[in-house]
């Protein structure tokens, strides 16, 4: 699964919670968003093998360029600044109507409209990429992404999968989570038309009624309990895609972070369980690691005599936290 987050926001170091492979962070200062070291990220491999998760938290925009290995970063920033140069006022009557959902208090405007292309066009071309490794068999294998990129006060997010994002907001009562994504599964009535459509299965196995699967037309494999994807391509012509859901969100004073986790942080933990203990943590470097080990913990009480899914967490706030009473 995998996770981005971006801050358009000099020095590059890794978090002390970090020295894993999966997960980067590289931050730089800037001074009009001050949020140098507000963040961090945690991974733990589960039970069931390699650890298939992997997450970046990107303080920065101009060195995206350089972080080979992390191929979306880099492509959202190249589709971004191309856009940028060969787009001009009468370009934009001919793509008004590609506007996503966005936050219902906003009005769509031209580089939310250059970043929704930008992340179309980036996942559209790292799955092409993905498609033509050599050494690399994705016909049953793929991933899920979620991605934020955060300019000034604005949040751009897009989403492939069942990754989510989830905003952490001030009220009257405490903290409160807002779920800014939609966990892309074939039980969605839109999602399942569109793979029906498509000539693929929605059921679910007998002893998972609540799991609805993906098959193919006439074998009953691979089975993906998601309806969009990196890979996969065994299914890519049974309605299986990895177009975006790309939304926009306006920060405000009441929002505190958000949190990036893949499906094994959700199996266990509801967006309210997360919001309070990214409150609650020590500090912003404890943060993702406090809600990956309750996670793990809540698998093994839920869950005694299963496999413990890879949980992994980004968390970026807008603010310095406060000390928990």
């Amino acid at each position: 699964m995998g996770i981005c987050i971006s801050v358009a926001s000099s020095e590059i170091h890794e978090a002390d919670d970090c020295h894993h492979e999966n997960v980067v962070f590289l931050a730089e200062n800037i001074a009009s968003l001050g949020t140098q070291g507000l963040g961090s990220l945690y991974t733990k491999q589960g039970s069931k093998g390699l650890n298939q998760d992997a997450a970046i938290l990107y303080q920065n925009g101009h060195l995206v360029s350089n972080m080979v290995r992390n191929r979306l970063p880099s492509l959202l920033l190249n589709q971004k600044n191309a856009l940028e140069k060969i787009r001009t006022a009468a370009d934009d009557k001919s793509f008004q109507h590609q506007v996503a959902k966005t936050d219902v208090k906003s009005i769509p405007n031209k580089d939310f409209l250059n970043w929704q292309e930008a992340c179309i066009g980036a996942f559209k071309v790292l799955d092409k990429e993905i498609m033509l490794q050599e050494n690399l068999d994705c016909s049953t294998s793929g991933t899920t992404a979620v991605v934020v990129v955060r300019q000034s006060e604005d949040l751009v997010i897009a989403n492939v999968g069942d990754s989510r994002a989830v905003l952490g907001t001030i009220t009257e009562n405490g903290i409160k989570a807002v779920q800014l994504t939609t966990d892309l599964k074939p039980g969605l009535p839109n999602e399942a038309e569109r793979i029906r459509n498509c000539n693929g299965r929605v059921l679910a196995l007998k002893g998972e009624p609540h799991i609805q699967r993906v098959w193919l037309p006439h074998e009953d494999s691979p089975g993906l309990a998601m309806s969009r994807a990196f890979g996969d391509f065994l299914l890519k012509n049974h309605g299986i895609i990895a177009v975006p859901d790309v939304f926009r969100h306006h920060l405000t004073p009441d929002d505190q972070f958000i949190v990036l986790a893949t499906d094994g942080v959700w199996d266990v933990l509801n967006n309210n369980q997360v919001a309070s203990i990214v409150m609650e943590a020590e500090s912003e470097q404890e943060a993702a690691k406090a809600v990956v080990e309750a996670a793990t913990a809540s698998w093994k009480k839920k869950f005694p005599s299963s496999k413990v899914d890879d949980c992994t967490v980004v968390c970026l706030f807008f603010h310095k936290k406060q000390k928990p009473s």
